[in-house]
């Protein structure tokens, strides 16, 4: 039943047809490349997706396909709804995230993550428009899952895909916490702030 859900789930996106790059790759097309050890070593690094073993780590991986992106490339725009079928998986260079905030016009700096980071995982789960946007800040070399990919890794392996599925939610969850508790000091910060204007100009 799991493994119908999320399968109804990815071919709903898949046949809207917006999805363009990268190149998807079937399971047919697998190939082993150069950095694909150092690539399950990095998503199985508590880091990462600590729910995978290694040896499972290695499995996802060959459903993955090397990617090499130059820098000042932004590779995951905001707000893009029409791209939102592939996470990248950085083993090499770094990445600057951004957003757009309330009020602004340019987006601002988040993060700045380099080798183990996931980019774009959120997007290849729900299909919605990015939330933030992902440039490379250096030369990157990264691995790259495609939505078409997970539905094949679905298919072949649902125990490994299942447990992929969870450690992205588990990060969602910890990446919502960590957003409520910044929210929380930025009330606290502006009500402070608000007090001492009051204070300064009284009336």
């Amino acid at each position: 039943m799991v493994k119908n859900f999320f399968r109804q789930l990815f071919r709903t996106r898949m046949e809207s047809g917006q999805d363009t790059y990268p190149e998807s790759v079937s399971h047919l097309e697998r190939q082993e490349f150069p950095s694909q050890a150092r690539a399950a070593e990095l998503l199985a690094a508590p880091s990462a997706l600590v729910q995978l073993s290694l040896a499972e780590a290695r499995v996802v991986v060959g459903y993955m396909r090397p990617r090499h992106i130059p820098a000042g490339t932004m590779f995951i725009r905001e707000g893009d709804d029409h791209n939102t079928g592939f996470m990248v998986l950085v083993l090499e260079g770094d990445v600057v995230v951004e957003s757009i905030v309330v009020s602004r016009v340019s987006p601002i700096t988040l993060t700045v993550l380099g080798p183990g980071s996931l980019h774009g995982d959120l997007g290849l789960i729900d299909g919605l428009p990015r939330s933030a946007s992902c440039t490379a800040s250096t030369e990157i070399n990264c691995a790259v899952l495609t939505r078409e990919s997970l539905l094949q890794l679905l298919k072949d392996k649902p125990g490994i895909a299942a447990k992929l599925m969870m450690a992205i939610a588990v990060r969602m969850g910890e990446r919502s916490r960590d957003n409520n508790e910044k929210l929380k000091k930025y009330v606290q910060l502006t009500k402070v702030m608000q007090q001492e204007i009051d204070h300064l100009m009284p009336g």
